[in-house]
């Protein structure tokens, strides 16, 4: 089994297509997190927020939703690529990284496979990693795809060098 991060992105596709060459046939679950509305609120407290406070459940609803819409849709995606794909949204823990440790606990995943932003600098530094948190508090194997930006610069550098050198 193994667990496959899926937000949607075109980096989570990427992760998907990978995860399905690298693992053709695998049994696995996308897991798509999402946030309970208390938890946004004490993460990003906002004027007037308390006011939805009433309709919490209904936010939590609907977002819990919306998580697993887009989880089915990442386990198709990876149906599609030859994968034998579950879907599953996870509601937040302490982070992301941590919500999807625990559910590849819950999966007993061999492997995560996630794709990675491309973020460098400040950046990452900032706005964290979820691909790099998974890979220092991991206790499994875990594949960080590339995002695909972040791989065609790559190879266009590489072009130029072996042009320049050649």
């Amino acid at each position: 089994m193994i667990l496959i991060a899926y937000d949607g992105s075109d980096d989570a596709k990427a992760a998907i297509e990978h995860a399905a060459h690298l693992m053709p046939g695998q049994p696995a679950v996308v897991v798509t997190v999402w946030e309970p509305y208390v938890q946004l609120l004490t993460r990003y407290p906002a004027p007037g927020a308390l006011i939805a406070g009433d309709d919490s459940g209904k936010i939590d609803e609907a977002s819990q939703q919306a998580a697993d819409d887009k989880a089915e849709e990442g386990a198709a995606l990876a149906r599609r690529h030859g994968l034998e794909a579950t879907a599953r949204a996870a509601a937040r823990q302490d982070s992301v990284a941590e919500t999807l440790l625990c559910e590849a606990d819950r999966s007993n995943a061999s492997a995560i496979v996630s794709g990675s932003r491309g973020l460098g600098g400040l950046s990452s530094l900032f706005l964290g990693s979820v691909s790099h948190a998974l890979l220092q508090h991991a206790d499994r194997a875990v594949v960080v795809v590339p995002s695909p930006k972040v791989a065609q610069k790559r190879n266009e550098k590489l072009r130029t060098f072996a042009e320049a050198s050649g």
